[in-house]
């Protein structure tokens, strides 16, 4: 959502007022993703994804590292679902992995993985863990990529017949489900500046992408309307950019038009209000005419929703040109290709203040905006915090503990943003904490930490950090504590 940079004052959530209390039917969560924590790479069947391509060769991923053991979640989950059920989470959102299921991304599923994610869910449910599952979190089957990957149509529809054996198979377990997750990385980062798998560099593939993801989104909430029960749950999870402009000049507030066209309008526009953004076509036109979008698609794209996942990080500050303090990234990895088609002029700025780990800006203020800004374009629909957290430099102290300030002021102050949000007629209904566990983080492999809790790489122990017992306590009230 690009917006000039904000003028928050009293809602930004620096000084929290004392008790501020949830709704009490909030749901309280935390989230993982399939490639980053199960491990087991050819257990069961299961052949590789394009991340385990990419991770595999040789400079894409630092230290060169690869999640074919990650944290051995496929094996370890009772440990993981016994650390939710302690720390008193509602709900655990986790991605089912497709080439687990479905190894060349065709044909019959194999039942050993679907296995897996019915243990899975079942273990949730004896501890009275709500299970909300994500269909795609970027590990796309390596066969389906060899035949074109997400630029090409099939894929969606290929999508669209794994998300039918998933509902089929787990339907009767899991009420809430998302199709995808972060679309634009996916096909922006992998398809666009290559930073993420598959690492193709073309700006067209990545925008034909782009709408392919969106197809597939259409047809697989078809399919699982078809296959589930009419009290699931349908969503879709978009890392929704708060776009900002570096002034008020015509030239910074017309690049943060660009950026909000092609991060989050290229995506809302079909899905929301089925079209895709007329100034986004125009900007993109020297590329493509767009021709890949073929009748009816739109519509079919625009399926009914029952709530919008958000995951938000740091907001974006843009100007129209390099100038003194500009970044050539935007944060999601260096690389000499943009992400941006029809916006590569535009510069990305670090917001002042302090910053996480991955040096991204600490900004609370930026998710209070893009919520309100959600509601002023989308006011039936409700809004839930899919993904929320922050990396830092954590370790374990001679007493075995993790002690991470850093992270539960971070938490503290989104928190109190959401609430603000709330307190002012926003339809919040829940906040997944990213993430339960320390784990793959893409590109940087396991160099960054945004877990709650502590994962040493080498024995898989587990050790909850501060950040996650005081998280524990926030959902045990359902409010944010006055002190630490």
């Amino acid at each position: 959502m690009a917006t000039a940079t904000s003028n928050l004052t009293d809602a930004t959530p620096h000084a929290a007022p004392p008790a501020l209390v949830f709704p009490p039917d909030f749901l309280w969560g935390t989230a993982t993703a399939a490639y980053q924590i199960e491990g087991a790479a050819d257990t069961d069947g299961r052949t590789p994804s394009i991340w385990d391509t990419y991770s595999r060769t040789p400079g894409k991923v630092r230290n060169g590292d690869t999640g074919d053991i990650a944290t051995d979640h496929y094996h370890r989950w009772p440990e993981d679902v016994q650390i939710m059920s302690d720390l008193g989470v509602g709900a655990y959102r986790f991605s089912v992995s497709w080439p687990r299921v479905q190894p060349t991304g065709r044909g019959p599923a194999v039942q050993k993985g679907l296995d897996f994610y019915r243990r899975l869910t079942d273990g949730l449910l004896e501890k009275n863990i709500q299970p909300v599952a994500t269909l795609y979190h970027w590990d796309l089957p390596q066969e389906l990529e060899d035949a074109g990957g997400w630029p090409e149509r099939a894929t969606a529809e290929r999508f669209a017949e794994y998300a039918g054996i998933v509902a089929e198979a787990l339907g009767d377990r899991v009420k809430t489900w998302t199709t995808l997750n972060e679309p634009w990385c996916s096909a922006f980062l992998g398809y666009g500046s290559g930073v993420h798998a598959p690492g193709r560099t073309d700006p067209v593939d990545a925008l034909r992408a782009a709408h392919h993801l969106n197809l597939g989104h259409g047809l697989a909430v078809q399919a699982m309307r078809a296959a589930l029960p009419s009290d699931a749950r349908m969503s879709v999870t978009l890392n929704i950019h708060q776009v900002r402009s570096l002034t008020d000049s015509a030239e910074d507030v017309d690049a943060a038009r660009r950026i909000d066209g092609v991060a989050n309008r290229v995506f809302t526009g079909p899905m929301l209000h089925g079209a895709y953004p007329a100034d986004v076509l125009d900007d993109t036109a020297h590329l493509t005419d767009w021709s890949f979008v073929q009748d009816g698609d739109t519509q079919i794209i625009r399926q009914p929703l029952d709530f919008l996942g958000v995951n938000y990080y740091t907001p974006t500050l843009v100007s129209a040109a390099k100038v003194d303090g500009a970044h050539n990234s935007d944060g999601h990895g260096v690389s000499e290709h943009s992400p941006w088609p029809g916006a590569d002029q535009v510069a990305f700025h670090r917001p002042p203040g302090s910053t996480t780990a991955m040096g991204w800006a600490v900004d609370a203020s930026g998710l209070y905006d893009l919520l309100l800004d959600l509601k002023r374009e989308f006011p039936a629909l409700p809004l839930v915090i899919t993904e929320n957290g922050a990396a830092f430099d954590d370790y374990v102290d001679p007493a075995g503990a993790v002690h991470d300030p850093d992270r539960i002021a971070y938490l503290r102050g989104h928190l109190a943003a959401v609430h603000q949000a709330i307190a002012d007629g926003v339809d919040v209904r829940g906040y997944f904490l990213w993430s339960l566990l320390d784990n793959f983080e893409w590109g940087y492999g396991y160099s960054k930490r945004f877990g709650a809790v502590y994962v040493d790489y080498p024995t898989g122990r587990r050790t909850p950090k501060s950040s996650a017992r005081w998280y524990a306590e926030v959902a045990r009230t359902g409010a944010l504590p006055t002190a630490d």
